[in-house]
């Protein structure tokens, strides 16, 4: 295949995939407003009872400051190459950025990133004035102090003070990508809150929330039984969870 021919497949996967988010998600979407008042522990413990599958992304993967928010993925992956063509080399993710529907989350995969920085101070001033709900960066991020006065969420492996360009090359944009162990899809629903990140694949979404919501209620019952009774041990017979 020629790379004009790859440039223009790589150009109609993309905008199919945009077409995909801006159907998947739009403005006051019961789904995603559900996700996004329902912890994410209880995302986590649906998913495992209903399907036995793990859905929350490594320990590691943590906020840069308090944060909750849930929407569809925007994935990007950035495959790990030296080279010396500069920023052209990563123009995908800025694009990615430019035609995310509001709402989105970006979510960033660096091959072996830990020591990178995926996103800074500029992209996400470009996420906020787009609408982004937030990024979640298998990789570290940098420009702290402009993120945090921004006051967009973010959640990374790390911080560090390099750059990706000249190290990366951008591989993709709304494709299958597994970030911090777990496999995000274009448009699944990724809920974060300070416990850590929880990735629910479209398709099961109802269910999934119909059953966090179950087991977020039942918890929420327990605490002032377990204040009044001053017993974990009757909670936990009485409610049938822990």
């Amino acid at each position: 295949m020629t790379v004009l021919r790859k440039t223009v497949s790589a150009a109609l996967a993309f905008s199919a995939a945009v077409f995909l988010l801006l159907h998947a998600a739009p403005p006051g979407d019961p789904l995603i407003d559900g996700f996004a008042r329902v912890e994410v522990a209880s995302v986590a413990d649906a998913m495992e009872q209903l399907y036995g599958q793990r859905a929350c992304m490594s320990h590691d993967m943590r906020p840069l400051a308090t944060a909750k928010f849930a929407g569809p993925a925007l994935t990007v992956l950035m495959k790990k190459e030296e080279h010396r063509e500069g920023s052209k080399a990563s123009q995908g993710m800025l694009d990615a950025i430019d035609t995310a529907p509001a709402g989105s989350v970006y979510v960033m995969v660096l091959e072996d990133g830990l020591d990178y920085a995926g996103i800074g101070g500029l992209m996400t001033t470009a996420m906020r004035a787009r609408g982004l709900a937030g990024a979640v960066v298998d990789g570290s991020v940098r420009d702290t102090p402009q993120i945090a006065k921004l006051q967009f969420p973010v959640f990374c492996r790390g911080v560090v003070p390099s750059t990706t360009i000249n190290h990366y090359r951008f591989a993709g944009a709304n494709v299958p990508v597994t970030c911090a162990g777990v496999r995000v899809n274009p448009a699944d629903i990724v809920v974060a809150d300070m416990d850590g990140v929880a990735v629910v694949p479209r398709a099961r979404a109802e269910e999934v929330l119909k059953k966090a919501q179950q087991l977020d209620d039942t918890e929420h019952s327990m605490l002032p039984f377990i204040e009044k009774y001053r017993s974990l041990r009757e909670a936990v017979a009485k409610f049938g969870r822990i």
